[in-house]
């Protein structure tokens, strides 16, 4: 790799080559590397040492990336003109019944041996930029934050510039929340649901609601609910919540879009999602046969109203259904 040398394409500074400068990243990453010796990196706490075994997510302490290259299927404010610098991260800390990427992130056993060393990591990280791409996001980064967090510093002495999107299902330790703030530039977090015993259900973990609330609030501590936007529109440092409309309101949209509104901001920008379609295991959830089917008009309808009740953000965005005419990314 190439000697340090800061080169700004855009006028933006990502707070992590600050970070850099400082020596603190490499305090940070001193941080979470430690944690991986009784792991808390989430909320589930395995608390295994992850150099000699594995917890619930399946990682030891090499990253292991399922693929990477620049993504046009980001919400626009992300993908641009030229594409998000995506790395999709192998497995996971949930066991979501209707999870899109099952075959990424459910099937630790197809992952087996394909760990990537972080100067691999950091390499992909300066390539995404080469190829013009208006920020790296880490895509299911939680269980892997310090092999991130270490390649990133290495790629920033070897002059990456580029903005930071933390794109997580939501269920995040606080404490390494923390150690990223100034780090990460983009939070992009789900909020899945707001009842617990639907949170178990769909994805065997009751306290989802509240630690992923949690972790939305420090995130929405670290970086508000103003967006910086460069040229052409893309988000340079902001926080964008997903919110996925399941059949039979199993995500609970009004009452999420209630408590952003009501205990953060009702200008935190939402993407608001109805292209749900039953994937993985959605099939066979016993208890729930409405996630055999799509999001239905009326269930379009009634998240859009509450969307409307509850949010002003700007930059809200409207995804995905495909039974009306005119719908697409675009706020209400």
């Amino acid at each position: 790799m190439t000697s340090p040398k800061a080169t700004h394409r855009t006028g933006f500074e990502p707070g992590y080559r600050r970070l850099l400068a400082s020596g603190e990243l490499q305090r940070r990453i001193a941080r979470l590397e430690a944690m991986l010796e009784c792991c808390d990196l989430c909320p589930r706490r395995c608390q295994v040492d992850r150099r000699r075994e594995l917890g619930r997510c399946f990682t030891g302490v090499e990253p292991i990336v399922a693929s990477w290259g620049p993504h046009m299927g980001e919400e626009p404010p992300l993908s641009g003109s030229r594409g998000s610098g995506t790395l999709f991260l192998a497995n996971c800390n949930l066991r979501c019944a209707f999870c899109q990427n099952a075959d990424i992130s459910q099937r630790p056993s197809d992952h087996i041996g394909r760990t990537s060393g972080v100067a691999e990591l950091a390499a992909a990280m300066l390539q995404l930029q080469a190829d013009g791409c208006h920020n790296i996001n880490w895509v299911s980064p939680t269980h892997q934050v310090p092999a991130l967090v270490r390649a990133l510093a290495l790629a920033a002495e070897n002059d990456l510039s580029l903005p930071i999107v933390y794109n997580s299902n939501g269920y995040d330790a606080i404490a390494v929340l923390e150690l990223l703030d100034g780090v990460v530039d983009i939070y992009m977090p789900d909020l899945k649901y707001s009842d617990a015993v639907t949170a178990q259900e769909l994805s065997g973990i009751a306290d989802y609601p509240s630690a992923a609330r949690s972790a939305v609030a420090e995130m929405f501590r670290q970086v508000g609910d103003s967006w910086d936007i460069g040229p052409g529109g893309t988000l340079h440092r902001g926080l964008l919540v997903r919110v996925l409309v399941l059949p039979g309101d199993l995500a609970g949209v009004a009452e999420t879009l209630r408590w952003l509104s009501e205990a953060l901001s009702p200008l935190v920008a939402v993407s608001l999602m109805s292209q749900y379609r039953p994937c993985h295991r959605a099939g066979r959830v016993a208890a729930h046969p409405e996630l055999r089917r799509t999001v239905n008009r009326e269930e379009h309808l009634a998240a859009l109203a509450a969307l409307k009740r509850f949010n002003q953000s700007p930059h809200t965005l409207v995804q995905g259904f495909v039974g009306l005419q005119g719908e697409g990314r675009a706020r209400p």
